[in-house]
């Protein structure tokens, strides 16, 4: 899939797409100086949401490896409702990449917008931290 699949919501009627995984409301406690809210919380929203997602799909401990083709969109302002939709880009040995897309309904607003997405790499880990093979339906993945 190409970022312009992805962003399909965006030019064409406003959809997300994608499992809804997280959702959040933006407090006064999550702003920067200028009074609007942190990048870094979103990002962190959009983190727990590819986590949940990513450990679901595992079926283990998952841990953020890498973020890639993280795109700012608009603003988000205290109040708006931040909802976080995943889609699996790609399941690897180890690894699982995930789409993420962050979409806010704003007061007074009858559709979301979406503000931010990204690709988020995930890894499967066990118990003492140490990457694992991903097993699927009991069965472990292979090369």
């Amino acid at each position: 899939m190409t970022d312009a699949t992805f962003a399909r919501g965006a030019v064409f009627g406003g959809e997300p797409t994608g499992d809804l995984t997280i959702r959040q409301l933006a407090m006064p406690a999550d702003t920067n100086a200028n009074g609007d809210i942190f990048g870094g919380w979103l990002l962190g929203q959009m983190d727990l949401g590819g986590g949940i997602f990513a450990s679901k799909i595992a079926q283990s401990r998952t841990v953020t490896v890498a973020i890639d083709a993280m795109n700012f969109r608009k603003a988000v302002f205290v109040g708006d409702v931040v909802s976080v939709h995943a889609t699996l880009v790609r399941i690897g040995k180890t690894s699982i990449t995930v789409h993420l897309e962050a979409w806010v309904l704003r007061r007074n607003e009858s559709h979301s917008i979406l503000v931010t997405d990204g690709n988020f790499t995930y890894v499967s880990i066990d118990d003492r931290g140490q990457k694992q093979l991903i097993r699927r339906d009991g069965a472990t993945l292979s090369a």
